[in-house]
C-alpha cells in the first residue's frame, strides 16, 4: 500500500490523515498510432504521477493522489472509432465535484495533473477559483515541463517518439512489434498563421495524420523512456513538495 495513493490506502489509515495537497491526474482513451495502446495517457498519468508524489512525500510532503479520470476532450477526433470524448462542460461538473468535496474537508490545494494535450484546464481553473475563493486550484503538462529535444531526436506531440519511449519503459507488453509502428507523418495547416501560433483551430485529426500519430517514433527506446521519466518525475516532484508547504496568501516576491 502507498499511503499517497487514494486507490490503495483505506480508512483506518486515513480516519485521522490531513494532506495538504490532492493531486488529479486526468488522461485520455484514444488512439496513438497504430502501435500504442487506447490507454497510453492513463498509464502516463498514473505512474508519473505516483513517482512524483512518492519524491514529495519522502521529503515529508502531505499529498494524496486521487485516481485518474481516464476520459479527456475528444472533439476533434470523433469519427476515430471509440476515441472516447468528454466535452470541457462535462470536465467542469466533473472537476465542480471534486472540489467541492476538497473545499468542505478542508484540503484547500489541488493539483491538476495533466497528461493530454486535448485537455484544456484554463478556464476551467478561472471559473471554479472564483467559485471557491479558499482553494487554490492549478494544473501541470508533464510533458512541458523539460526540454525534449535534450532527450529524443524527432519532434511530434502524440505517440511520437517520447509517448513510445515512455510505454516502453512503463508498459513494454502493450507496445506493437516496431514492424507495425507508423511513421507518425502529418499534415500543417495551408496557411501560416496557424502554424505560427498566434491563430488557432482545432484539428480534424483524420485528415491530418493517417495512423493516429504525430511524429515519427522510430528512434524510440527504453532507454531513453527511463531516462525521460526519471528527470521528469524528479522536476514534478521536487515542484510538488513545494506546493505542499506554500503558503498561498504569500505567493509573491
Amino acid at each position: 500500500m502507498r499511503p499517497y495513493i487514494l486507490a490503495e490506502t483505506n480508512w483506518k489509515a486515513l480516519k485521522n490523515a490531513k494532506f495538504d495537497l490532492a493531486i488529479l491526474p486526468w488522461g485520455a482513451t484514444e488512439a496513438h498510432n497504430y502501435h500504442l495502446p487506447y490507454g497510453t495517457d492513463v498509464f502516463e498519468s498514473d505512474a508519473l504521477a505516483a513517482e512524483s508524489a512518492k519524491i514529495a512525500w519522502d521529503k515529508g510532503g502531505k499529498v494524496i493522489v486521487l485516481p485518474t479520470v481516464p476520459f479527456g476532450v475528444n472533439t476533434g477526433q470523433s469519427d476515430i472509432y471509440l476515441d472516447i470524448n468528454l466535452n470541457p462542460s462535462t470536465q467542469l461538473a466533473i472537476l465542480s465535484d471534486v472540489v467541492e468535496v476538497l473545499n468542505r474537508q478542508g484540503i484547500n490545494k489541488l493539483l491538476l495533473f495533466n497528461s493530454h494535450g486535448g485537455n484544456n484546464f484554463k478556464p476551467l481553473v478561472r471559473e471554479l477559483g472564483l467559485r471557491y475563493p479558499e482553494m487554490f486550484i492549478c494544473f501541470s503538462n508533464w510533458f512541458q515541463s523539460l526540454d525534449k529535444t535534450k532527450y529524443f531526436e524527432h519532434e511530434g506531440d502524440h505517440a511520437d517518439e517520447m509517448e513510445t519511449s515512455l510505454m516502453l519503459y512503463l508498459k513494454p507488453e502493450l507496445v506493437l512489434p516496431k514492424e507495425h509502428w507508423g511513421t507518425g507523418a502529418s499534415k500543417e495547416y495551408k496557411i501560416k498563421s496557424f502554424s505560427e501560433g498566434w491563430v488557432w483551430a482545432e484539428r480534424k485529426w483524420s485528415q491530418i495524420s493517417e495512423d493516429t500519430g504525430v511524429g515519427n517514433p522510430k528512434s524510440s527506446s527504453k532507454e531513453k523512456g527511463e531516462r525521460y521519466f526519471k528527470d521528469v518525475t524528479q522536476k514534478v516532484g521536487n515542484f510538488i513538495f513545494e506546493l505542499c508547504g506554500a503558503d498561498t496568501n504569500e505567493f509573491y516576491e
